[in-house]
């Protein structure tokens, strides 16, 4: 929202008494100069709110308010990430590609939208197997918008005593609010989980609920991803709390040629590996962008350290049987036990 809208909806909020206009119009004000690095004015603005007693979260969106984004208790919840991956290179199915990109440009006019009434999509969930490119399509739509990356970190969020895991999430959703920001939930699941699962205890019911709330109550400059291996974990209602749903399947055959094309041709040393990317994608063939990417690093890193000594095609050669045993040992692990009883004690007794 422009300042002048803001200004505009400050007055009217005061005239009228609405309570909740002048928070929300205070807090985007907030979000505004922190943007600009104005973070004393920030604080100023962030006392004058809590001293009114406004908001529907009471001293908790106070408390946030007032707290610099510096703050070493609140800083402990996630990690600010710098986004270094752009969207242009990423390799994505063209049905994801191209919600993305209207996705970010309503972000990048929501001036525009707010000028006729109307709030940018701000919440967007991301599912399938893992290593295919859910975190870094997340931090590739903070690069386009030019936001900070808080990633949560669970192991400080989730808690051990009653209240305090929803206490910390609360914290953490303040803190989001009152700054632009993309805020990123990986392994949604965690935290997210079916309530009507009878093995999960009232603690993490009561976690959900709060977590739902706290989605519903974000405005929408503050950015929240989430990313889950296992969507078929999660609650029934979180589904309905994000406005886009993007699935990230496992790469093609032709993908995987196209990734190993687009890392190589970065690389001038390494350019004639004696197999063409088509050769490697079919042997690469069902491995996900991480498994991928982690092979080319692999070769790479060989041809680096090999000074010239070997062959491109010799360590390519030697990484692929690598790679294939790597593959299949998984699978042979999941056979040995069929073996008969010798196999099984000698299993049980390495």
């Amino acid at each position: 929202m422009a300042r002048s809208d803001l200004l505009v909806a400050l007055v009217k909020a005061g005239a009228s008494g609405d309570k909740n206009l002048l928070r929300t119009s205070t807090e985007a004000l907030i979000a505004d100069e922190r943007s600009k690095q104005h973070h004393i004015f920030a604080e100023r603005l962030g006392k004058a709110l809590a001293s009114n007693g406004n908001g529907t979260n009471g001293s908790h969106t106070s408390t946030a308010l007032m707290a610099s984004p510096s703050s070493t208790a609140v800083n402990d919840l996630f990690v600010t990430l710098t986004p270094q991956r752009r969207i242009e290179d990423l390799i994505l199915p063209s049905s994801v590609r191209g919600v993305c990109e209207s996705f970010i440009e309503e972000q990048r006019r929501a001036d525009l939208l707010r000028s006729h009434a109307l709030e940018p999509r701000h919440r967007v969930l991301m599912s399938g197997p893992p290593g295919n490119g859910k975190t870094t399509l997340a931090e590739a739509i903070a690069e386009s918008l030019n936001l900070p990356l808080l990633a949560v970190r669970y192991e400080a969020v989730i808690g051990s005593f009653l209240g305090e895991t929803a206490s910390r999430l609360r914290r953490v959703f303040d803190l989001a609010r009152s700054m632009p920001c993309v805020l990123f939930f990986d392994e949604f699941d965690a935290i997210g989980k079916e309530r009507g699962d009878i093995h999960e205890t009232g603690e993490i019911k009561r976690v959900v609920s709060s977590l739902l709330l706290q989605i519903d109550a974000l405005p929408s400059w503050t950015i929240v991803v989430a990313a889950t291996n296992h969507s078929e974990l999660l609650d029934r209602a979180v589904w309905r709390r994000f406005q886009l749903r993007l699935e990230l399947p496992m790469p093609s055959e032709r993908q995987i040629n196209e990734f190993i094309a687009q890392f190589f041709s970065l690389r001038e040393s390494s350019r004639d590996l004696g197999y063409s990317s088509l050769q490697l994608g079919r042997a690469l063939r069902g491995s996900s962008f991480a498994e991928t990417e982690e092979f080319c690093t692999s070769v790479l890193r060989r041809i680096v350290l090999s000074l010239g000594a070997e062959r491109p095609k010799d360590i390519v050669a030697s990484e692929l049987i690598q790679w294939r045993a790597r593959v299949s040992a998984p699978n042979s692990l999941r056979k040995s036990p069929k073996r008969g009883r010798k196999t099984t004690s000698s299993a049980s007794n390495p």
